[in-house]
């Protein structure tokens, strides 16, 4: 295996202990700072260069939003890592009882291509927090962030304990041969399958960043200029090549009226007349992706947008009015700047459509009507949840950020990084004397060895007595 070498290097490190103290921990975190600032041009160029992303939606979510989520772990990091004492019985009352924090050992990170910097950098903090020794797979489709990764990244950190590793299919198949003590993917279903797959052969545990249809129910009692705006906002970002955007609306016959218009004012007020030719619209990443996305059109009528240049891989900010649960666009998770929108009823047959689909990774509601957002809230299951506003709830360290079902497995962002790739090891150190304490538990077995052991190992309800 190709790989191995590199594997049992990484190991050898781990094992070493050199990546367990918190002074480690911490210079390598730092190192992590220092390339973002001093490569942060290079990082806005790459991105650009890839898909076309607008520098400032680059800097938000390439290099502010991991610089957050670094500067976090670092405030935090001492108080994460400490040993967390637990309560006692009365048997273990001189004793100490804890939760130890160990790193996994050898983990491995694959990236998409969405966020070809944030998605690997921010689980890659947690892993480093943790104390593990890392290898990254960046995404082969993103090439020049790719190259900038593979390139750069050996400068700043240790190269005994963290590597980048540059595949394509074949070769992440046998990357994925080794054996990992924990891996953290992010991407497609179709894919995690996959990843699951070589992880069971080894019993490695995982973490799936899975994407999935996430609906948006707009209430016929809402503000529609405001929905308008951050409703496009979330799904035209970064040309709508977003796991967390939202994929579809469901509203009234009404609403969809009054949507339409406001819309395509937002649509205008954001990237001009022809947004082909604003410098804050992206472009599809490659022309697989453009083919896919572009097909998928001909769902209901092209009420915004819907103009088209292959060479270029632009798709405009398009909105699909009167779209039905059959049609292509309702069949995957779109992953382009397409926006259908599905008319139902009410709220309870909103709710219904999304309880009848696998689960999403967010739903999104819409309502001046706070008891409406917590209806669908309450009557539905999503990754996370967002009332109001689209995107806005993947901002905060302190929110867990992940799939349930379908949209993938497990969580991240601030501690819950750190959680993620630590195992969580319970821990009872106990005094050498005081053995009469422990003759209840030896044989010979009597009743009252029995009873005594009762009132000191059980645990009673609160609120409850005991009638002596």
């Amino acid at each position: 295996n190709p790989y191995a070498g590199l594997v049992n290097h990484l190991r050898a490190s781990w094992l070493s202990g050199k990546t367990r103290p918190m002074e480690y921990r911490v210079a390598q975190l730092e190192a992590l700072g220092r390339f973002l600032d001093e490569k942060k041009q290079e990082i806005l160029e790459a991105t650009a260069m890839d898909m076309g992303k607008p520098s400032f939606e680059a800097y938000f979510t390439e290099i502010l939003l991991c610089k957050n989520e670094l500067n976090g772990t670092l405030n935090n990091l001492s108080h994460w890592m400490k040993d967390e004492h637990v309560d006692k019985n009365l048997v273990t009352q001189l004793d100490s009882a804890f939760i130890r924090k160990d790193p996994y050992g050898v983990v491995l990170i694959i990236a998409p291509w969405n966020y070809p910097i944030h998605l690997f950098l921010v689980p890659l903090i947690g892993a480093i927090a943790a104390g593990n020794c890392v290898i990254i797979k960046p995404s082969e489709t993103t090439k020049n962030t790719e190259r900038l990764v593979a390139e750069m990244l050996s400068c700043y950190l240790d190269n005994d304990c963290f590597a980048v590793v540059t595949a394509g299919v074949q070769e992440t198949t046998k990357l994925l041969e080794n054996k990992f003590d924990y891996i953290f993917f992010t991407g497609s279903p179709s894919v995690g399958r996959i990843i699951m797959t070589a992880a069971a052969k080894h019993l490695t545990p995982v973490t799936l960043e899975l994407g999935g249809k996430n609906p948006c129910y707009v209430s016929d009692v809402c503000d529609v200029q405001n929905v308008a705006r951050r409703v496009a906002w979330g799904r035209f970002f970064n040309a709508g090549q977003t796991c967390i955007a939202p994929d579809y609306v469901l509203c009234s016959v009404e609403m969809q009226e009054k949507l339409m218009p406001a819309l395509r004012e937002a649509i205008t007020e954001f990237f001009g007349s022809n947004p082909r030719e604003s410098p804050d619209f992206g472009r599809i990443v490659g022309d697989k992706q453009f083919r896919r996305v572009r097909a998928l059109l001909c769902s209901g009528r092209v009420a915004i947008g819907g103009q088209t240049d292959e060479k270029e891989r632009y798709i405009a900010p398009t909105v699909l009015a009167d779209v039905l649960p059959s049609d292509p666009a309702m069949q995957e998770e779109i992953f382009g700047p397409i926006l259908p929108i599905v008319v139902v009823a009410n709220m309870d047959e909103a709710i219904d459509f999304i309880n009848a689909r696998p689960r999403p990774l967010a739903i999104y509601a819409f309502s001046c009507d706070s008891k409406v957002v917590n209806q669908v809230l309450e009557r539905t299951s999503s990754g996370g949840f967002c009332g109001n506003d689209t995107l806005m709830h993947v901002t905060l360290t302190s929110l867990p950020f992940g799939g349930i079902g379908s949209s993938g497995l497990g969580k991240y962002h601030g501690k819950f990084t750190f959680d993620t790739f630590s195992h969580h090891r319970g821990c009872l150190h106990r005094n050498m004397g005081l053995e009469a304490l422990n003759t209840l538990r030896y044989p010979p077995y009597t009743q009252q060895k029995l009873g005594l052991l009762t009132a000191t190992f059980e645990i009673k309800r609160k609120g409850m007595c005991t009638l002596l």
